[in-house]
């Protein structure tokens, strides 16, 4: 008597790192209608299965406590709140961009070799 086994397929790793809605949520200290809010907004990415379901990476949970940070320090709202993050994470690329490359002269001219414009009240505009 032989035994028939079904055919399993093993899930890819990054499929296998991904958490459900309740569980990030729980591992955020959030409340899932939060979490569903943050993704409607575009502040933190997540992958939906066939269902409709809500899948995370667990990196994001970091993600969503840099949210939290900022929301309670500062009294902004979720739509500024994207806004912030995103320029923060454009500082972040400057600075990294700028101490690769090793630059040491200022990023701006000094003032006196600016060329001013003056426009036509006779009033000097910099440019």
């Amino acid at each position: 008597m032989s035994m028939r086994y079904l055919a399993v397929v093993r899930p890819r790793r990054e499929a296998r790192s991904r958490i459900d809605q309740v569980e990030f949520a729980r591992r955020c200290g959030v409340r899932p209608e939060l979490v569903r809010r943050y993704v409607a907004l575009g502040l933190v990415p997540a992958a939906r299965d066939a269902n409709g379901a809500l899948w995370f990476s667990a990196s994001q949970v970091a993600a969503v406590g840099r949210l939290q940070r900022l929301r309670a320090a500062l009294p902004l709202n979720y739509a500024a709140l994207g806004l912030v993050v995103d320029l923060l994470d454009r500082i972040t690329e400057l600075e990294t961009a700028l101490h690769v490359r090793g630059r040491t002269e200022p990023v701006r001219p000094p003032a006196d070799t600016r060329s001013a414009v003056v426009d036509q009240k006779g009033s000097a505009r910099w440019t």
